[in-house]
């Protein structure tokens, strides 16, 4: 599935079927074989209506203004989301330089590269045209293939936070890692 895909930037008009996506995606999160990847229960895994809104507030945001957020598609042959990626600014407001980063792969599509190709995107547009000097992220310390990931496409881990979260009676920890994609 991934070898086929195109890789753009969302539009307010991909918004919905983004959305659907990812309740879909979230329907993943610890079940079976794949790892908790969202800090939430599993019985509890969806995007809602706020955080919808939030989401679609945060792109219309110009960039450099606190609360921006830029979101990018991966789209099959048939126009299917197989991955997103997207990039918001930090909430401390002297770190403008840095992004946060968020990011998955549909089910179908994942251990293809498409991963690997969702960052590069997001990380030549945070280095170019956004002038930012680091992309930052937060993943559950558990989820090893996601790390893993992060790892080979350059970012280095800052710092973890043991029993972060209590989730279904399981303590987590959190793991930060970061990324430079522009030289000072």
């Amino acid at each position: 599935m991934a070898g086929g895909t195109i890789i753009r930037a969302a539009a307010s008009e991909d918004l919905d079927a983004f959305f659907a996506y990812l309740n879909d995606h979230l329907r993943d999160n610890g079940s079976g074989a794949t790892a908790l990847f969202m800090p939430m229960a599993r019985t509890a895994s969806r995007f809602g209506p706020e955080r919808e809104s939030a989401f679609r507030s945060a792109t219309a945001t110009a960039l450099g203004q606190p609360g921006w957020r830029r979101l990018w598609l991966a789209l099959d042959a048939q126009g299917g989301i197989a991955g997103h990626i997207d990039l918001r600014a930090r909430p401390e407001g002297a770190s403008t330089h840095r992004a946060l980063l968020g990011m998955g792969v549909h089910r179908d599509a994942r251990k293809q590269g498409l991963g690997a190709r969702l960052i590069d995107v997001a990380a030549a547009w945070a280095g170019g045209e956004a002038g930012l000097d680091w992309i930052d992220l937060e993943v559950l310390s558990v989820n090893l293939p996601a790390r893993q990931l992060y790892a080979r496409c350059g970012f280095v881990q800052t710092g973890e936070i043991a029993d972060m979260f209590r989730i279904d009676g399981e303590a987590l920890a959190y793991t930060f890692m970061s990324r430079k994609v522009r030289a000072l």
